[in-house]
């Protein structure tokens, strides 16, 4: 984020393979390659990072799978987001509306909608192209700089530039926020949505730390770096999608609109928690492993039982935690997922299969552990008749328990 080389290493987990690295039955038999995951924390400008950058290539452009539609909970809060938005800034029908890192084209169909002109970027080739094909014009590629000079002269300066979970997967934000700033009309602005180090850190959700996810943002790190194009932030919301994220709203120095007192309160906030010392992050490690035991503990007495578990979701972040925590296939017998791109492959590593939510009426497990844990009071109002009919659900984060236990 200042481009400092004064790094210290804060935290150590279990190295993995990419979390979305799914195989295939035929695969099974392949090597998987792991990589590093470290944390590291800048001593200038306090930002926490990875210290191993997997290729972007090898991360977005083979097995993606993720795909915001299969999330009812994130359409919607899209939906709203939009509405807030255009309310908030006034955009008008005719405006140009972009997303950095667009998936299957969810956010800007809303936008669409109310009758903006949309452009989506995201290097995930097959769902760029499936999102074009229904209707939102979608570029396959990484954003930068460079990529924004050609666009611009394309399409024209940008009323509104958007980015979703996007921004904590970019190495170099230097050149996406370079890129943003050349885009942006004088008056246009940018918003972008990533998830919080503080709900990080309050909660122990720590499995949010994965391959994908080069960067844990805290505001003040943000202020310095566009400070560097010449933008400035003019308020942050904190929001509930991904377990806790933060909305960061900015705009080119001496625009329109006025800053507010949101940014100081949560860069106050983020001193007094103690995030801008490396000493806090390593605690934070303690605090970890404290859950792994925990968690171990919990699971092994229920299979020790002759309890049966499955797991309920294949996010990203499940992988950091079934291989920090030790959850295998002799913890899992499977686990289930909504999205269909999914559904049929197995787990890096671990090897347990996913299959449809159907499974869990048909296979009866005794508990089932939520691994998409920042969905997980929607996930269980959907499968209410499996708790109060079948069995029970974990949930690992920030302390694991059983639901509805008796």
């Amino acid at each position: 984020m200042c481009d400092s080389s004064s790094l210290s290493k804060a935290i150590s987990l279990t190295p993995t393979p990419p979390g979305n690295d799914f195989l295939t039955e035929e695969e099974l038999g392949r090597n998987e390659s792991v990589y590093p995951l470290d944390l590291y924390f800048c001593k200038m400008c306090h930002h926490v990072q990875l210290g191993h950058v997997v290729d972007p290539k090898i991360l977005y452009q083979k097995n993606y799978s993720y795909v915001s539609a299969t999330s009812t909970h994130f359409v919607e809060h899209l939906k709203r987001y939009t509405e807030d938005m255009v309310e908030r800034f006034g955009l008008e029908a005719g405006n140009l509306v972009v997303d950095i890192g667009s998936n299957d084209g969810t956010c800007l169909r809303f936008f669409k909608e109310k009758g903006m002109d949309v452009v989506g970027v995201d290097p995930a080739t097959e769902i760029a192209e499936k999102a074009t094909k229904n209707g939102i014009n979608t570029v396959a590629d990484f954003f930068g700089y460079e990529l924004a000079l050609e666009l611009r002269k394309k399409y024209g300066a940008a009323k509104y530039i958007t980015s979703h979970n996007a921004c904590a997967h970019i190495d170099n934000l230097f050149d996406v926020v370079s890129g943003v700033e050349h885009w942006l009309d004088k008056d246009g602005i940018f918003v972008l949505e990533v998830g919080y180090f503080v709900d990080v850190y309050n909660n122990t959700w720590f499995d949010t730390i994965y391959h994908e996810h080069v960067d844990y943002h805290t505001v003040a790190p943000f202020e310095k770096l566009f400070a560097k194009v010449g933008m400035e932030v003019i308020s942050v919301q904190r929001i509930s999608p991904q377990g806790g994220s933060i909305r960061v709203m900015t705009q080119k120095i001496g625009g329109k609109f006025q800053r507010d007192d949101s940014v100081n309160k949560l860069i106050a906030l983020e001193s007094k928690l103690g995030l801008n010392k490396v000493e806090t992050l390593r605690e934070f490690d303690s605090n970890i492993r404290a859950v792994s035991e925990e968690l171990q503990k919990l699971v092994h007495s229920l299979k020790n039982k002759g309890y049966s578990i499955a797991g309920f979701g294949a996010p990203t972040k499940a992988t950091t935690l079934m291989a920090h925590f030790g959850i295998d296939e002799n913890i899992l017998d499977f686990i289930v997922d909504d999205n269909p791109l999914k559904q049929g492959l197995y787990t890096p590593i671990t090897h347990i299969p996913i299959l449809s939510a159907n499974e869990l009426y048909k296979r009866k497990p005794d508990y089932v552990l939520i691994l998409a844990w920042n969905f997980a009071k929607p996930i269980m109002k959907m499968h209410i008749k499996y708790s109060k009919e079948i069995g029970k659900f974990i949930l690992p984060m920030p302390e694991p328990r059983v639901v509805n236990e008796e």
